[in-house]
């Protein structure tokens, strides 16, 4: 389910470029695959709203049944406005003041605890009253770079488990209420036995908490951005997961459910991007295709040498030529280093695939420049959900 070339070139012109638009539907199926493989199991699926916060996709993912995950108060906060719940909402922390974790709690939201110093804190000021979920660091390296992968023994995130004993010293202390276990690995994993390593590291946790609810295996399912890539096989993860859980009986056979929070996963695929050609520059090197934008509006290549995928959507039958497309920023911008792409003029629209996370949700006014707009296509209508940035924006917050 993709849009057409015709149709990202009509609402560039409609609402200029660069512009980043976005596929409802895409989404959907994204989230149906997800639904349909794990059908037969007690599962949640909790959006990590960090890659793409805009309050209309947040408003679209909750109206397809969708939870949302939450790394920030204001993305709880956004969450919130977009009409979820606060049972429908989980708070994941990362390293923050304690004082966030209270106005989480205070704003009646489920909460993951990833510090032994905040789940102290909370058991002194709340005891059992208030049930946390604690995230635990696995020591697995999974994922496809090591950027963007969390669950090794080097990462900062969760409270690594070998720690356990300091754990339950402080649960047992504080009689805290722990209601669930999460874990999460890292991102662009492919293998889903990455995931029964996760849940064989919780078997051996769980029989330490006796008012269990869930287990919360976290994201990170690959998407595809090459030609020939593929995404993580749901259906497998879905098989593989049920099996190790049946082959992991809880002490007195209690149920756990089972959450998830695919992020990329649901709207990478339907994210694009489209700029406008500024200025062909032919070198010895190379031949540089110039663009209006730059890492201001999409860092990932130049920040986790990721890759997406450029077609000239104004001349797709030209004939191919090699091309460097880099953006119009004072800094080296490089999205894309001699690639074939079909014959490039000045003014033509190129299209950067697979940008729906991480995209705009990382974008900044570097160089003054002004943040693109946000399209949303739903039922084949475009709809503007976010403004393109005015001079007047870059004044805002300064005090003349």
């Amino acid at each position: 389910m993709i849009l057409s070339d015709q149709q990202l070139i009509a609402i560039a012109k409609e609402f200029g470029a660069p512009v980043y638009i976005y596929h409802a539907e895409k989404i959907a199926e994204q989230y149906q695959k997800l639904v349909t493989a794990f059908k037969n199991n007690d599962v949640k699926f909790f959006y990590a709203c960090k890659a793409l916060t805009n309050v209309s996709v947040l408003r679209f993912i909750k109206s397809i049944g969708a939870h949302v995950d939450c790394s920030s108060i204001n993305e709880v906060k956004l969450a919130l406005h977009a009409g979820f719940s606060p049972q429908q909402i989980l708070y994941t922390s990362n390293g923050i003041a304690f004082s966030e974790i209270e106005e989480a709690k205070n704003l009646s939201v489920n909460i993951n605890i990833d510090s032994l110093s905040n789940l102290e804190k909370f058991g002194k000021k709340f005891g059992h009253s208030y049930p946390v979920g604690i995230r635990l660091r696995p020591n697995i390296l999974a994922g496809g770079n090591i950027k963007i992968s969390t669950g090794h023994d080097k990462s900062k995130f969760g409270i690594p488990v070998e720690q356990i004993e300091k754990i339950i010293s402080v649960v047992e202390q504080n009689n805290l209420f722990i209601r669930g276990l999460q874990i999460h690995t890292g991102s662009d994993i492919e293998n889903a036995d990455v995931f029964v390593k996760g849940i064989e590291v919780l078997f051996d946790i769980i029989p330490h908490f006796k008012e269990l609810e869930f287990v919360d295996l976290g994201g990170g399912f690959k998407v595809p951005y090459k030609d020939g890539d593929t995404e993580t096989d749901i259906n497998l993860l879905a098989k593989k997961v049920n099996e190790a859980f049946v082959n992991h009986p809880n002490p007195g056979n209690k149920h756990l459910q089972i959450w998830f929070e695919p992020g990329k996963f649901l709207v990478s695929a339907a994210g694009y991007f489209v700029t406008q050609v500024n200025v062909l520059k032919e070198t010895s090197a190379t031949t540089f295709a110039s663009v209006n934008s730059g890492f201001n509006h999409l860092i990932r290549p130049m920040f986790y040498n990721s890759y997406h995928r450029i077609e000239n959507i104004s001349n797709k039958n030209g004939a191919e030529k090699n091309y460097t497309i880099v953006g119009n920023i004072c800094e080296t911008d490089t999205f894309a280093w001699d690639r074939k792409i079909n014959e490039i003029h000045e003014e033509d629209y190129l299209v950067f695939y697979n940008t729906g996370a991480y995209g705009f949700e990382m974008s900044s006014n570097f160089n003054s420049r002004l943040k693109p707009a946000e399209v949303l296509v739903k039922n084949g209508k475009a709809t503007l959900i976010r403004k393109r940035d005015s001079f007047g924006d870059l004044l805002k917050n300064q005090i003349i």
